[in-house]
């Protein structure tokens, strides 16, 4: 539009600027990188693990702090990670910003949102979202909506002094106002502050891994102080000694590298997807997205191409089709800020100009969601006044009409079709520039109020474009057992023929949202046992995702207009095109940039490699924590030294759990995501790592029946760290099932490199390895390979079991 206004002077906005009256919003998507390292710095078991390593670099030697490094390495590939991360989200996040146009000395322009000022006059249009707090100045049949606000639904009419909150947005007309609150004083600013940080918001992984630490912190802390109080006991003669297989026993059963693997899964996966113009505005929902069961979509701009084209124009009741194209030239032109709709039309009858044979428009009515019309009234060339109406057939006729069985033919088509109708007493109420919220639902039917008097002129027909990939996502979501909904606000019949040319199952019988019931049971049957639904008003999406939701589904909701706010807002993952409104944009967890509905399967397949390997890797942590606590009571039980000194365990941890972790927690896996975390992770940790636990004290005591002397100890760690080691590649080799050629060499890497420990004299004594002998060497494997038997018989067994 037009601003009436010549805004600010640049020495006004300077004015402003040097006293702090900006826009200075809090950041949104990105913490600092201070933040960051104090994130993965600041820890629990960072503390813990540095309190030891400080306790060996005093008792020493240095190689049984080597455990200490590996922390350090850790988190600086997680903060490394977190930071691209956070630059990429950032860059998109650039891309993909609101810039509202502002008036400043007379000159219309774009600007970031940081950029403006107190008293900045702001343009409006449909779909675009208040930015600061307002007064509306100008306003041309201006409705906003403040649901995201307020919970109110219904868009309320905005006049000249009205106020206009930031978080609202534009559903109608168009209008602009002045900014009287901006920075951290507008409104939606002082709500948001927090939760439009950069925030790990709740997820059922992180959630899972929290409950976890919570579980293994309580079997932690009373095995350590017993195991403390055993190797003082015990090696009361070597007080050093004692100190090293005390840390010995407590740094295994910390599964830092858990917690670690999931900050950088999640980071890596926003980087991949970045790179796919894909921006996630909060971590979890590439978790969020995998899980999902249900996909809702929105037919425009989702299945078709945002651009339609006219194919014909039928005249009705023997109207001139000359004029007619009169008509649709003028109101082509109307709306400074058309829909795909108008644009096809005012592209296929271009607007004459000025000049003698104009038609000078006189009101309008914007086209809403609620109503699924517009309208326009013009002065004719002669002076004549004429107003019209163009919209849904099925809403300006009367049931029963003979127009509509042909509506009906060229809806089965897959065509768009809209009539246009003069309005015979003119613009029905709000078509003077004080538009009414459109008709309101009955109560009792569902059904919109009586629609003005018209007199059907012509059909007006659209070719709507299919994306090209459209069908190919299809297939996807069906091969992955993922149900499709095809929600909108068009005509029925029209959406399940796109829907079929897309190969859709069950878009043959499309559903009128305007006949579905209204008792929330019947409404989840007919949700659950349909797929196609037309004639659905922006409440009803609301509904349809939340009858979807009581029915126990994970729903997904895509769109990228005004009219998807609501149920994009209430959806469990909220996807929006990068072409689609601010209001969705600001709603939605996931903005496709690239407006390309194709990179859905690559979120979703991020979701699951997230997801699918941290579970993969837990089993791996946890059952090093469980068969170190068992160890742990076990030594204190027996009362004999701890069996390993802490670089033992760090190597072992390193070839068995941590390198390995690192490799299966970014590898490809399609695996569907499946709930209870927690529960599936624990049946299969525990009885490996008990297995494990029993198994290793067995070899340990074992040796100590058959070894006497001096280097007794020496001898029965190392019988006792050959038996763990075999019994954690084994579960290592479960874990990295079903095998590609990638896994069995990184199994094959780590036991070579073990071999070489033993078989290189230097490391050999660099970790204080030593096989003596050959009976109780051979003993050892022996014990690993009865564990190993027992391993699988567990895991098949809880996998029959305990199906997931």
């Amino acid at each position: 539009m037009t601003l009436a206004g010549e805004g600010l002077t640049e020495a006004e906005v300077a004015e402003r600027v040097e006293r702090g009256e900006v826009n200075d919003v809090p950041p949104r998507n990105s913490r600092s990188a201070a933040d960051i390292v104090r994130a993965n710095v600041l820890t629990r078991f960072n503390a813990l693990i540095g309190v030891l390593f400080l306790i060996i670099l005093v008792v020493g030697p240095l190689q049984d702090g080597l455990f200490g490094f590996v922390i350090v390495a850790n988190t600086g590939i997680g903060i490394i990670q977190e930071l691209r991360a956070k630059r990429t989200l950032d860059n998109l996040a650039v891309i993909g910003e609101a810039r509202p146009r502002v008036r400043r000395e007379g000159r219309t322009t774009e600007l970031p949102t940081d950029r403006i000022v107190l008293g900045d006059l702001i343009a409006l249009r449909p779909g675009e979202k208040c930015v600061v707090d307002g007064e509306v100045t100008e306003a041309d049949g201006l409705e906003v909506d403040e649901s995201l606000l307020t919970g109110e639904s219904d868009p309320v009419v905005k006049r000249p002094g009205d106020a206009v909150l930031s978080g609202s947005f534009v559903v109608a007309g168009t209008g602009a106002f002045t900014a009287t609150r901006v920075g951290r004083q507008a409104y939606a600013a002082q709500l948001a502050e927090e939760a439009s940080r950069f925030t790990l918001v709740r997820s059922e992984l992180r959630g899972g891994i929290s409950r976890l630490l919570k579980y293994i912190t309580w079997m932690m802390v009373p095995a350590a102080l017993g195991l403390i109080l055993s190797q003082l006991v015990v090696e009361h003669n070597d007080v050093h000694e004692a100190v090293r297989r005390m840390v010995a026993g407590i740094v295994p059963m910390v599964p830092e590298g858990l917690v670690l693997l999931t900050s950088v899964a999640f980071a890596i996966g926003v980087i991949r997807l970045g790179r796919r113009q894909c921006l996630v505005q909060e971590l979890p929902a590439i978790e969020g997205l995998a899980r999902v069961d249900v996909v809702c979509l929105d037919k425009t701009g989702t299945l078709t191409e945002g651009g339609m084209d006219v194919a014909e124009v039928r005249p009705l009741d023997g109207a001139d089709e000359a004029y007619l194209a009169r008509v649709l030239a003028a109101f082509g032109a109307s709306d400074p800020h058309p829909n795909a709709s108008l644009r096809a039309i005012g592209a296929a009858y271009p607007a004459p100009g000025d000049g003698p044979d104009a038609w000078r428009l006189t009101a309008t009515l914007p086209f809403s969601s609620a109503r699924k019309y517009s309208g326009a009234a013009f002065a004719e060339p002669d002076g004549t006044p004429s107003a019209w109406l163009l919209g849904a057939p099925d809403v300006l006729l009367t049931a029963g009409h003979p127009v509509l069985a042909e509506v009906d033919r060229l809806d089965r088509e897959g065509l768009r079709v809209l009539l246009l109708a003069h309005a015979a007493d003119g613009l029905p109420p709000g078509g003077d520039g004080r538009p009414d919220p459109g008709p309101r639902a009955d109560a009792d039917d569902g059904r919109a109020d009586p629609e003005p008097a018209t007199r059907p002129a012509a059909l007006v027909v659209l070719e709507q474009r299919l994306r090209p990939d459209a069908g190919d996502t299809l297939a996807y979501f069906a091969e992955q057992d993922v149900d499709t909904k095809v929600i909108s606000g068009d005509n029925a019949v029209s959406v399940g023929a796109v829907a079929a040319k897309l190969r859709l199952p069950g878009a043959q019988h499309p559903v009128d949202a305007r006949e579905m019931p209204a008792d929330r049971t019947c409404l989840a049957r007919a949700v659950e046992g349909g797929t196609v639904f037309g004639r659905v008003t922006p409440q009803q999406k609301r509904q349809l995702v939340g009858a979807l939701q009581a029915e126990g589904h994970t729903v997904a909701m895509t769109g990228d207009g005004v009219n998807d706010v609501l149920a994009l807002k209430d959806a469990d993952i909220g996807v929006c095109m990068g072409s689609g409104s601010e209001a969705t944009k600001a709603v939605a967890q996931i903005v496709l940039l690239n407006d390309s509905f194709a990179t859905l399967p690559s979120v979703v397949g991020e979701g699951r490699r997230v997801i699918g390997n941290i579970e993969r890797v837990a089993h791996l942590f946890l059952t090093k924590t469980v068969y170190s606590v068992l160890l742990a009571v076990l030594v204190i039980c027996w009362q004999v030294p701890y069996p390993f000194l802490p670089r033992h365990l760090t190597l072992l941890s390193s070839l068995t759990i941590g390198i390995p972790a690192f490799f299966l927690a970014l590898a490809p896996n399609r695996e569907r995501a499946r709930p209870h975390f927690v529960r599936r992770v624990l049946r299969y940790a525990v009885p490996c790592g008990l297995i494990a636990g029993v198994a290793t004290f067995a070899t340990y005591l074992l040796a100590r029946h058959h070894y006497s002397g001096a280097g007794a100890l020496a001898a029965e760690t190392s019988a006792a760290t050959l038996t763990l080691f075999l019994i954690a590649m084994w579960v290592l080799a479960i874990v990295a099932r079903p095998y590609t050629w990638w896994r069995v060499g990184l199994v094959a890497a780590m036991g070579a490199a073990f071999l070489v420990v033993l078989a290189t004299p230097w490391l050999q004594r660099f970790f204080a390895l030593k096989l003596v002998g050959a009976v109780v060497p051979w003993t050892a494997v022996g014990v690993a390979a009865v564990a190993g038997v027992l391993l699988e018989a567990a895991w098949r067994l809880v996998a029959r079991r305990l199906p997931a």
